[in-house]
């Protein structure tokens, strides 16, 4: 049998373990999920450690206020994406800088009847989407909350939104007749925002990747239920050829077939086939088509580009500039800051290449001796 290691035209790790001070994080999880150590392994250890002091996550804390939210004013929208960033990114959890970010957005992210929201802070039907709730409940997962009752009620009732089962039953009652109403005019999935309220690929990946972290043995029945329905879902489609349901146009987004990184709200083939693999589904027939794609994406030195970026700045730009990350993050920097902590467009990309090696080391994993 083939193994990952043979499906590549060259040999990348060498390149993704260099100590690199602009994505300090590429080193650590090429370390613990390319190469197998264990988190209480010195090297990646140190690895992870150098994530908080060099690359995205340094300047995202610095642009952060006292009070530990990020923008103009305590309002969710800043607060959001810089968190899912740094989560993307490898952060540390127990930091109290981003301690204090995730209190601020659990307590914006969950209404009083144990409801996630969408992304305004209002909490009613319309306002909900799955790819918004997918990406705060995975970040905050990540961050080490878990154990807190409100992301476990949250977690919970997001399950229910899929299976259609118990959503009614929460304390609030008045709320979650609105959500009750919603959900039985609406498909699991369904995006009225973006997708004429029919079921998107983008938000069931994104949920799929918040209830799989949440652990085996601390899954619901609803959880368990929900994680089924979002993996049939997914493989009703190839997603080499991306014919979910859409509700604008008559093809799917051309950016589901760009690979880059970090992502928020959208997603891409290389995102299908990352949680696919990570429930189990990475040899399904299915997703065949989608790993030779993948495969076919790399260059001679079996890395793969970016092929998406937010913003692109010249290098010498000192100027002070407002950055919007994927047009939600304010930053204050510099256009040569931003370019010392952001991949190029059209050049290998470190975090497309790990993405891939692991997806592909799971689909055709090396025998075991």
């Amino acid at each position: 049998m083939v193994n990952w290691k043979e499906k590549l035209k060259g040999n990348p790790i060498p390149w993704l373990l260099e100590a690199d001070e602009t994505q300090p994080a590429i080193r650590y999880y090429a370390l613990r999920d390319i190469l197998g150590r264990d988190e209480n392994d010195k090297e990646v250890k140190a690895a992870k450690a150098a994530i908080m002091t060099s690359g995205p996550v340094p300047v995202i804390l610095a642009a952060q206020h006292p009070e530990g939210y990020w923008g103009e004013r305590p309002r969710y929208t800043g607060t959001m994406p810089a968190l899912v960033y740094m989560a993307q990114f490898g952060a540390d959890g127990a930091d109290p800088r981003i301690r204090a970010g995730c209190e601020i957005l659990l307590s914006r992210f969950i209404d009083s009847g144990g409801s996630l929201r969408g992304l305004s802070l209002i909490g009613t039907p319309s306002d909900f989407n799955y790819c918004a709730a997918g990406i705060n409940g995975a970040a905050l997962i990540d961050f080490g909350w878990l154990n807190d009752q409100r992301l476990q009620t949250a977690m919970e009732w997001l399950a229910q939104t899929i299976t259609g089962e118990g959503v009614a039953d929460a304390s609030n009652r008045d709320t979650n007749k609105r959500h009750e109403k919603s959900r039985n005019s609406s498909p699991p999935f369904a995006c009225p925002q973006r997708n004429a309220d029919l079921p998107c690929a983008w938000g069931a990946i994104k949920v799929m990747i918040a209830l799989n972290k949440v652990p085996t043995a601390q899954r619901t029945k609803n959880m368990q239920e929900a994680i089924k329905r979002g993996v049939d879902f997914l493989l009703s489609h190839d997603p080499a050829v991306a014919d979910y349901p859409f509700g604008t146009g008559n093809r799917p987004s051309s950016n589901w077939f760009k690979f880059y990184y970090p992502l928020r709200s959208e997603a891409d083939v290389l995102q299908n086939l990352e949680v696919m693999a990570a429930l189990g589904q990475a040899k399904n027939p299915k997703l065949a088509n989608a790993l030779d794609l993948v495969i076919s994406k790399q260059n001679q030195q079996g890395r793969w580009l970016l092929e998406r970026t937010y913003k692109e700045l010249a290098d010498t730009q000192e100027k002070k500039v407002f950055y919007w990350y994927q047009n939600s993050l304010r930053l204050y920097i510099t256009g040569k800051e931003l370019a010392e902590i952001q991949e190029k467009k059209g050049q290998p990309s470190k975090w497309v290449t790990l993405r891939a090696l692991r997806v592909l080391k799971a689909a055709y994993p090396e025998e075991q001796s």
